[in-house]
């Protein structure tokens, strides 16, 4: 049995992904979308002709590394951006300014002012006429009242003189007392002033300015704008802003139901620790959930609540410490997704990527987009004005055929989900995710056996799975003993792509030998083998 050297992976074939133009607002990004959109058959027809190869091929942006949070370890430069953002950002709480609403834009101010002048104008004019006849009425009376006003003038006259005697006196008293009032009223002064407070502004339960884990936040902010401390405090300011008119802290409390707990959920974490979400659009596929979901604008806005909620509870499960894992994973499966032409979700999911870029800043380590079909060149066109160079930076793509290996890469197998191709399954099983898996690269038109060598009365329990199958495989005992016999544990047969998943074999063993797992690849690829082994002891 000739056995294959085992030997890594080779490398995948990377394509660059084009650039594109910078970060648009959201109605322009929804205008380009729309005008994407009508120009999907181009972009269709060129992405066909590029078919036959693309499946094959992993399409990676320029490398992404993620920079330290350790304030003493940045670059002079963007410590100093730090300190002034930091510094800005105590002003504004110190002014309150922070949760202030925003500003009426000037445009609708000056509309606003010339339509009071209008209504003035008209109500001068209303006005003047009714001032012209009470004019006329009050000549009339007033004629009248001067002859009153003469006899009652001189009886006033000479009342006049005797309450100015009583007056003087009067008044000689009053300012005594005023002086006193105002003695008494100037001492509860200086002692009644209370310097105001800053206001006190926490964003995903971290105060703005308070220590290490605001720094953090501050950094992502400063980031997210190029180090700009302007645009950052802009930013920041908006999100804050943003944040309390969207009532967040109400919306993390809310019962939104589990409609969509299939379309996006959290599963394991990558080798580097971060926490990894998988976005499953083909979900949608299923007409019951979309026409439950995107019926009218109000169950669309509830899906839109429901994401936004579910990346706010992961934000806050983060680690802000300068040397924690402060942001996560994101692979998106668009396996029988319902492609370009859902408009609904099309809208839907742009309205959500810019709320999250604008509100949740550097907060993605990783975009890994699996399962990719012919029509992705469209899709990473039409997605690809809503982020900035730096984001798209992180991104990856993967056709059908490379996706388990583009996963292996970031995430061990043994916590991949097995619907993408790892060994993480849901139900009680013989093995944990905390029980390492082993990989393998078998050759075109190659054997590759694997062995468990066994020293001493056990019982041997292994999983084996072969990414795709269409391979044989078989399971042997083989004894210590020359003499031994050797046992048939799994009849070597051939097991399709859609036979099994994962195999699971166990074997009582009685003497030392070994497991000999054998599996045979008589096609044109390369297979990925993934497998794990343990051994229990029998008692006596």
């Amino acid at each position: 049995m000739a056995e294959e050297p085992q030997k890594p992976a080779s490398a995948e074939e990377v394509v660059p992904v084009p650039a594109d133009t910078p970060p648009t607002t959201q109605s322009e990004a929804e205008a380009e979308v729309e005008a994407n959109a009508e120009s999907i058959e181009e972009v269709v027809a060129e992405a066909e002709k590029a078919q036959s190869g693309a499946e094959d091929k992993i399409s990676q942006s320029v490398s992404f590394k993620e920079e330290t949070n350790v304030v003493g370890d940045l670059p002079e430069a963007q410590r100093k951006a730090l300190d002034e953002l930091k510094r800005l950002v105590q002003e504004a709480l110190n002014n309150h300014e922070l949760t202030a609403p925003k500003p009426e834009p000037e445009k609708k101010k000056t509309e606003l002012k010339a339509l009071e002048k209008k209504e003035e104008e008209v109500s001068e004019e209303k006005k003047e006429v009714e001032v012209t006849e009470e004019k006329k009425e009050a000549e009339v009376t007033e004629e009248k009242k001067e002859a009153e006003v003469t006899e009652e003038k001189k009886e006033v006259e000479v009342a006049e003189e005797k309450k100015e005697v009583e007056v003087t006196e009067e008044k000689k008293e009053a300012e005594v007392i005023e002086e006193k009032k105002e003695t008494e009223v100037i001492e509860e002064k200086k002692e009644s002033v209370v310097p105001i407070s800053p206001e006190e502004v926490e964003i995903w339960g971290i105060p703005l300015l308070g220590d290490e884990r605001s720094d953090v936040i501050l950094l992502k902010f400063l980031r997210a704008r190029d180090f700009k401390v302007k645009d950052a405090l802009s930013m920041l300011r908006n999100t804050v802003r943003w944040r309390k008119e969207f009532g967040i802290e109400g919306l993390v409390e809310e019962d939104l139901g589990s409609d969509w707990d299939k379309v996006v959920f959290s599963h394991g974490h990558d080798k580097e620790g971060h926490p990894v979400y998988y976005n499953v659009f083909g979900e949608f596929e299923d007409k019951e959930l979309y026409n439950k979901t995107f019926w009218d604008e109000e169950k669309r806005n509830k899906l839109i609540r429901w994401m936004i909620q579910s990346l706010e509870k992961s934000v806050r499960s983060l680690d802000f410490s300068p040397t924690g894992i402060s942001t996560i994973v994101q692979v998106n499966d668009l396996k029988n997704s319902p492609g370009l032409g859902k408009r609904e979700l099309r809208q839907a999911t742009n309205q959500v990527l810019q709320l999250f870029q604008d509100n949740y800043p550097e907060f993605v380590a990783k975009q890994i987009f699996i399962n990719v079909p012919w029509w992705y060149l469209a899709f990473s066109r039409m997605i690809s004005p809503f982020f900035t160079q730096r984001t798209k930076s992180k991104f990856l793509f993967a056709g059908p055929s490379k996706s388990a290996h583009t996963l292996f890469q970031y995430i061990a197998p043994e916590l991949v989900p097995v619907q993408y191709g790892g060994l993480s399954r849901e139900a009680e099983q013989e093995f944990t995710t905390s029980d390492p898996v082993t990989e393998v690269t078998i050759k075109p038109a190659t054997k590759h056996a694997v062995e468990f060598p066994v020293s001493e009365k056990s019982h041997a329990v292994w999983e084996i799975r072969v990414v795709g199958w269409d391979v044989s495989y078989g399971a042997e005992f083989v004894p210590g003993a020359e003499d031994g016999y050797t046992v048939i544990v799994q009849k070597n047969r051939k097991i399709g792509p859609a036979d099994e998943t994962v195999i699971t074999n166990a074997f009582k063993i009685g003497e030392p030998g070994k497991i000999v797992l054998t599996i045979d690849n008589q096609t044109s690829k390369k297979k990925k083998l993934l497998y794990r082994s343990k051994t229990k002891p029998i008692p006596e």
